[in-house]
């Protein structure tokens, strides 16, 4: 068949065909989906769940924090490049639940070793605790340099009687050094940051004056 003749439309759809897989057979695979890692606060220190509950018994439930930081994404600021105005999430790392819960029940822990935690509104209670969550995130100082900040405000009032009587309150900030220059070295640092303050948060609480 001379190749300047027409070539029927049967033949033309079988080349078409078979040109359509020789192509694709050049074309590069799909990547993998990447997965975004999750992060937690590792389990709780031993001595901040053992001991006996002697303690005055004390209500509550939650740590309350802004918007930004109740979901679970991992946030972290440049100091070197807009002076920690811009919260920025990791694109790959997330907290496997929003930090204020994750500190709650680490602090949750650490208060039951040491009182009966109770839900508010119990009427058993002798204190009530209102924690508030102002920072959790890593800061870069420089491109290989980062810590873990951590910063909760406490208030601490009476549960018995109408009105409350205020205990007493204070601000709590913890900063970490970040081993590594990533989200893993951030996670590891806000872990530890976190830790200091549910110490701190406790020993305070035991500083207080409430009548049983």
């Amino acid at each position: 068949m001379s190749p300047f003749l027409p070539i029927p439309p049967l033949h033309r759809a079988a080349i078409l065909a078979i040109a359509i897989l020789l192509g694709g057979c050049t074309l590069p695979l799909p990547d993998k989906p990447v997965r975004t890692t999750p992060f937690d606060l590792g389990p709780a220190p031993a001595q901040a769940t053992a001991g006996a509950a002697t303690g005055a018994p004390l209500a509550f439930e939650r740590i309350d924090a802004p918007l930004a930081l109740d979901g679970t994404a991992f946030v972290y600021r440049l100091l070197y490049a807009d002076g920690s105005q811009q919260p920025r999430p990791y694109a790959l790392a997330r907290w496997s639940m929003p930090p204020p819960q994750l500190l709650a029940q680490r602090l949750r822990q650490a208060l039951a070793a040491h009182h009966p935690v109770l839900e508010a509104g119990s009427g058993l209670a002798a204190l009530e605790l209102r924690v508030e969550m102002d920072e959790f995130a890593q800061f870069y100082a420089t491109p290989t340099s980062s810590e873990g900040v951590a910063r909760l405000r406490v208030t601490a009032t009476t549960a018995r009687g109408q009105p409350p009587r205020l205990l007493g309150q204070r601000t709590f900030q913890a900063r970490q050094s970040a081993p590594t220059p990533d989200a893993a070295g951030g996670a590891q640092a806000l872990r530890e940051a976190s830790d200091q303050l549910v110490r701190e948060v406790v020993d305070w609480v035991g500083t207080l004056a409430i009548a049983r």
